[in-house]
């Protein structure tokens, strides 16, 4: 499994606009092959901060599953005039402790 983590810095006054756009983004993303789950969370110290995390199956599922996808292009139409700046988005798996 994949990790794929976004801190997303919201444009003042436009938190409640981005929370209701992201409501209606959800499902694009959830109808991508490999993806298996998202949560979004809210920052206690910045209100117009916000953390995307993303289970994908595969790297791949996220960088050319969605990525390439007309899905993708929906959430980029829905989402990205909230960022300033432009999030940077990274991938993480788990360490093997054992």
């Amino acid at each position: 499994m994949i990790l794929e983590a976004a801190m997303l810095q919201i444009q003042p006054g436009l938190t409640a606009e981005f929370e209701a756009s992201f409501t209606k983004a959800s499902p694009l993303i959830a109808s991508i092959e490999g993806y298996l789950g998202h949560e979004l969370q809210h920052c206690l110290e910045d209100d117009h901060k916000y953390l995307l995390l993303v289970k994908w199956r595969a790297l791949e599922d996220h960088t050319v599953g969605f990525r390439e996808s007309a899905q993708y292009q929906e959430w980029k139409a829905l989402l990205h005039r909230y960022y300033d700046p432009f999030p940077a988005v990274e991938h993480f798996t788990s360490v093997n402790l054992d």
